[in-house]
């Protein structure tokens, strides 16, 4: 395990736990803020990977810590879009979020980018 692993399972859990809570209140309609999914968990999550591939010292995750990470980002994307009433199967990688949240320097954007919700207007 990393030193990242208590913080990458505290993640893990509450992404769980939003995911579970979504799809609880889908039954009785009620979205919470939609970009609380991304200021909340998908910024929090993907920063944390950043932070264990930079700053000279590369930290090694464990397959398990890497593919808990993982799932938190997606778990939460899928939240987000739901909030907007847009189902999606959520498939990114960390590495391609921690690249547009480094580009944008905006986890809003990075949302936006990685799940077309809300859809850009021209």
């Amino acid at each position: 395990m990393s030193r990242y692993g208590p913080r990458i399972a505290a993640l893990a859990r509450q992404a769980e736990r939003d995911r579970a809570a979504f799809d609880d209140e889908r039954q009785n309609p009620r979205f919470d803020d939609p970009e609380k999914y991304l200021r909340e968990g998908v910024g929090p999550a993907v920063w944390c990977y950043v932070e264990a591939r930079t700053g000279g010292r590369l930290v090694p995750f464990s397959e398990a810590e890497f593919e808990a990470l993982t799932d938190a980002v997606n778990a939460w994307l899928e939240c987000y879009a739901l909030a907007h009433d847009v189902d999606l199967d959520a498939d990114v990688s960390l590495r391609v979020a921690a690249e547009l949240l480094l580009e944008t320097r905006n986890v809003h954007d990075v949302g936006q980018l990685l799940t077309g919700v809300p859809e850009r207007q021209h």
